[in-house]
């Protein structure tokens, strides 16, 4: 191709592609100043110097290595010194006169901030290569792709409308926006990280006013609307914006222990020991499936399967062809006691027990495969992801779990009463129990069999009236119910908060934004 031919020219060029003849005398005479010539090398140089241009390059080469063979050690190091600077090509200023401008781009495109930052500063032709090629916009673009946190923080603090492609008869800024707003992200990112270390979150409180039993058992949110169920047997959705109730679901005849919904529904198991479906949008019930002859206390549903687990102690499999064909595919026994709660994936199906025991099922046959011990008494929530089982218990501690090998990795102590739900995510693990209290841990040094106990638990959050019954979080927010009749809504983003202004120096916030 006509490209690689360039490349390749480019490559191969003589070093007066990049060093003039002044550049070359210079070094010459550098090379040489610091040293004494003999008078007989001096007047017969040029002779030398007249046969040696007669050669053919192959011959000139096929000389240069005899002599190279002929010198010492010592004399080998002073031949690389001088040979360094005349052997070095820069690239990025050459690859444009040839027409390659989108090569060198493509080179840039994988530098880090900081290194994009020194890269600025090695030229005026780098600089511009960055300036054209709107390095600072691709970078920011790239970690909106493959970091949630990016991502979120892209929506919510506005600037996603300049990444991209831009919208009709728009035109996204020059260069220097996006330079100077990188260091602003990045300083808002440590701050949500302060806030989550040490921060005063603002705290958002949704009273569900249940006329009777009082308590809401779970829920699930998204950017629009917080899904509840509660103890007076009702589902109620919340507009996340105004926090007000926009939807009540009415058909249980118990309390509403579990639920999870996608984009088209909404499932639900109860203390009345059904299974209800209903649809996201309208809120109309579609289906109820009779199975358990206990309450249903937790449900999990993904890529057409779904899992339920009862106080009557199975685990119901289930193969989901749409909202209205949900059909029972196979019954899991093994557990003696009521089954809490169940997590799965395309590998494993894992369930807790109130007989104090974790146990881990084959997804695709449905077989028993290794039973966890470890808790001293009975096991209330978990989650379940990659490898790694985190779990807690009425005996007051969470446990971290390999599932492969079935061994417990660590054992989180703090909570004073059982430990009622747990999230985890790549940071941290976020636990809630009946002592009212809401714990977040640092899950990288849960790991660490090294790290001092003192290091583990992060935070306590303390300002629910009750019991803990769940919670969910993200990068920027934790959102919990309990037995006081309360969703908290603590915001550690903070949009009150003033944005950080842009820093003189932009390559001193780079430092740590690897």
């Amino acid at each position: 191709m006509e490209t690689d031919k360039l490349v390749e020219e480019i490559c191969q060029s003589p070093m007066q592609t990049l060093l003039s003849e002044e550049s070359m005398s210079e070094i010459s005479e550098d090379s040489s100043s610091n040293r004494e010539l003999s008078a007989g090398y001096l007047s017969e140089r040029e002779k030398a110097f007249v046969i040696f241009d007669n050669w053919t390059e192959v011959d000139q080469v096929d000389f240069l290595e005899q002599l190279l063979c002929r010198m010492c050690h010592y004399q080998h190091g002073q031949i690389n010194e001088f040979l360094t600077p005349m052997l070095q090509r820069d690239f990025i200023t050459l690859l444009p006169k040839k027409g390659l401008d989108h090569i060198a781009e493509s080179i840039l495109s994988y530098l880090d901030a900081k290194s994009l930052c020194s890269a600025e500063m090695v030229c005026k032709e780098w600089n511009r290569v960055i300036s054209d090629a709107m390095l600072w916009k691709k970078l920011i673009e790239r970690k909106v792709r493959t970091d949630t946190l990016w991502r979120g923080l892209a929506d919510r603090r506005g600037w996603s409308c300049h990444l991209f492609k831009p919208r009709m008869g728009q035109a996204h800024p020059e260069n220097s926006f996006y330079r100077i707003l990188y260091p602003r992200i990045i300083a808002d990112i440590q701050g949500i990280e302060n806030n989550w270390l040490k921060g005063d979150p603002n705290l958002q409180l949704i009273n569900c006013r249940s006329e009777n039993s009082k308590g809401v058992y779970c829920l699930q949110y998204d950017d629009g609307k917080i899904v509840s169920g509660l103890r007076d047997n009702t589902i109620k959705i919340w507009d996340r914006h105004t926090l007000q109730c926009t939807k009540v679901l009415t058909g249980h005849t118990g309390s509403v222990l579990c639920l999870q919904y996608d984009e088209k529904v909404i499932i639900s198991g109860s203390s009345d020991s059904t299974v209800r479906v209903w649809d996201v949008k309208t809120g109309e019930m579609v289906n109820t499936l009779i199975h358990h002859c206990e309450a249903v206390l937790h449900l999990r549903f993904n890529n057409g399967m779904m899992v339920t687990c009862s106080k009557d102690r199975s685990i119901a499999v289930w193969d989901m062809v749409s909202a209205t064909d949900i059909n029972l595919h196979r019954v899991l026994v093994g557990h003696r006691a009521a089954v809490n709660v169940v997590d799965f994936d395309e590998k494993y199906i894992v369930s807790a027990s109130g007989d104090r025991t974790i146990k881990v099922w084959n997804t695709s046959s449905c077989e028993f495969v290794r039973t966890l011990n470890g808790h001293k008494r009975g096991i209330a929530c978990l989650q379940y992801r990659d490898r790694l089982v985190v779990s807690g218990s009425s005996d007051n501690t969470i446990r971290l779990w390999d599932i492969e090998c079935g061994a417990c990795l660590k054992v989180l102590e703090g909570h004073e009463e059982l430990v009622r739900c747990i999230r985890f995510d790549n940071k941290r693990i976020v636990s809630g129990a009946y002592d009212g209290k809401i714990k977040v841990w640092d899950l990288q040094a849960a790991l660490d069999p090294r790290a001092p106990a003192s290091s583990l638990c992060l935070r306590t959050l303390v300002k629910h009236t009750g019991r803990v019954f769940r919670l969910q979080f993200d990068e920027f927010q934790i959102v919990s119910s309990s037995h006081d009749d309360t969703i908290l809504i603590w915001d550690f983003l903070n949009f009150e908060q003033a944005e950080a202004p842009a820093p003189r120096r932009p390559e001193d916030e780079m430092t740590n934004a690897q």
